[in-house]
This record gives C-alpha cells, sequence and structure tokens, in this order.
C-alpha cells in the first residue's frame, strides 16, 4: 500500500517544481510580475519518518527535472522520480519507482499538455498521454492512453504552473490560503485533485539554515521565502475538506524567485524529505 502512494503521488511532485523566478533582492512589489525562467534542479530523497504500523524501513531516490520556456512559447518540464523503498522483509524487501513525466503549460494558463510513464521494478505499469484545454465554460480533457476518453471538467480546475503562479503572488500578498481543483494528468489521466495551499509567515533571512545547493548560492541569500503546504484531497470525498485526511501533502520552503527546497513528502503513513542538492539557474530564452 505504501509503495502504490509512491508511486501513484509522483507525479504530483512534478507539479512543484513548475515555477521560478529570476533572482533577486528583497522583497518584490505585489503588483510586480511573475517571470519564469528555466532552470533545472535535483532533490535526493530519504525516510523522514514513519507512522502508525508502516512496515517501510528506508527510502532513497532521486528527482530530476529541467524546466524551459517562456511567456510566449508556454512552460515546458522534464520530470523524472526514482525512489527505491525498502519493507526490510526477505529476498525482495526493496522496490522501485521510476515516474518519467513531461508537460507543457501555456502562459495564459489555458492549455496543458501531458505525457508519463511508470515503471515498477522496471515493468512498465501505466502510461497516460493528453492534453486539455480550459474555456470560461469548463475544462475539455483528451486523452490519448491509457485508453481513449474524453472528459469535461470543471472551468475552475487549475493546471500545475498556474498553482504556483498563485501561490507566489499569494505569498507576497500575505494571504494564507488557497482552496481550488487541481488537474495535473497524473496517474490515470482522469483525476482531479481539491487543494489546500497553506502559507506560513515569512522566513527571516539567515533562519533556518541549510546545508543544500540553495545554501551555495549567493543570489538567493537576501530573497524572501515562505513555509507552504499543499494538501491533495480525492475530489468527490466529503466536501469538508477540514474533515478528511489528504491523499498526499507535499511542504517546502518556497522562494519569492520559486526555488523551494527543503522538501517534506508527506503520504500519511510515512514521510520522505527531499533535500536539493543540485540547482541550475539557466539564461531565459527571450520573446520572438
Amino acid at each position: 500500500m505504501a509503495f502504490a502512494k509512491l508511486t501513484c503521488a509522483a507525479a504530483l511532485v512534478a507539479a512543484l517544481f513548475l515555477t521560478a523566478l529570476p533572482p533577486g533582492r528583497g522583497a518584490p512589489a505585489q503588483d510586480a510580475p511573475i517571470v519564469l525562467v528555466p532552470h533545472r534542479a535535483i532533490y535526493d530523497l530519504s525516510l523522514a519518518q514513519k507512522r502508525g504500523n508502516s512496515q517501510i524501513v528506508g527510502v532513497r531516490g532521486r528527482i530530476l527535472y529541467d524546466f524551459s520556456g517562456n511567456a510566449c512559447d508556454g512552460y515546458s518540464l522534464e520530470f523524472r522520480q526514482v525512489s527505491e523503498l525498502d519493507n526490510g522483509e526477505g529476498e525482495n524487501r526493496i522496490s522501485t519507482s521510476d515516474l518519467r513525466s513531461t508537460t507543457w503549460e501555456g502562459a495564459d494558463a489555458k492549455s496543458f499538455k501531458f505525457s508519463s510513464q511508470n515503471f515498477v521494478n522496471e515493468d512498465l505499469v501505466d502510461t497516460v498521454d493528453g492534453h486539455a484545454e480550459r474555456s470560461g465554460s469548463e475544462t475539455a480533457v483528451d486523452l490519448s492512453k491509457p485508453e481513449r476518453k474524453t472528459l469535461d471538467l470543471d472551468a475552475k480546475v487549475v493546471f500545475p504552473t498556474e498553482h504556483m503562479v498563485r501561490a507566489i503572488a499569494a505569498a507576497r500578498a500575505g494571504e494564507t490560503i488557497l482552496n481550488f481543483p487541481v488537474y495535473d494528468g497524473s496517474e490515470t489521466g482522469d483525476k482531479v485533485f481539491e487543494t489546500l495551499t497553506v502559507i506560513g509567515r515569512p522566513i527571516a533571512s539567515g533562519a533556518r539554515a541549510h546545508d543544500d545547493a540553495v545554501a551555495k548560492e549567493p543570489k538567493l541569500a537576501s530573497v524572501a521565502r515562505w513555509p507552504v503546504t499543499i494538501s491533495y484531497f480525492d475530489k468527490g470525498k466529503k466536501a469538508d475538506m477540514s474533515e478528511q485526511t489528504p491523499a498526499y501533502a507535499i511542504g517546502f520552503e518556497l522562494y519569492d524567485n520559486g526555488i523551494s527546497r527543503a522538501l517534506q513528502l508527506d503520504y500519511n503513513d510515512f514521510v520522505v524529505a527531499g533535500k536539493l542538492t543540485s540547482l541550475e539557474l539557466k539564461e531565459p530564452k527571450p520573446c520572438r
């Protein structure tokens, strides 16, 4: 059960890393434009905590993503998460998940294309491919894999890049709660998650020091950051999210420039930590 949670939730992690702003100093004005820039990052994964009767005794792995694009051409992401879970029992105690995905989202947040493959112990178990278009009245999804299917979703559904843009804008404005449905093409491509994004008070410069790739980047030393937690709830269950347990929750420190560090991937019965071990900010491609 724990392994299934980790493999199914991996695509949700990709949604966190779709946004980055140019490095800068000081807090920006609330109405300053959010400019996305290409970047490449690596997070190393490890078991941070287990709860209840969890059989997991160890986790290791890596998240790799490569983001590119601009406000004219839209934004694309190549993402890969490889995870090994150790249940501590027998010769087959190690299970490996390898999720590979690519996405593209229009800068106007109305178009979204996605493709993913999930391997378990080197066997391909899931393939998803499709695209979505949002209009004023609905969000239309056209899936070609795992099977041909069309979906008509609520027009209020938000795609991943827009989700993070809204979180940055809310943090700048001092807002603490965001609540809306998100569609990211994960799992079998037909699921919508209700999300609850909680943004904490700004973290003072120099507080919560980490030995990671951000600590080695002087351009980020004075950039504002906030603690953020995004909880994903299965849409269609209890309407009141305060009365249900999220399917997954992802915590991290979000810089005003969109860089995330100190990941906490919470799968309810165990928590995985993600340490940012490599960060490359690439030159943005200008609009043509």
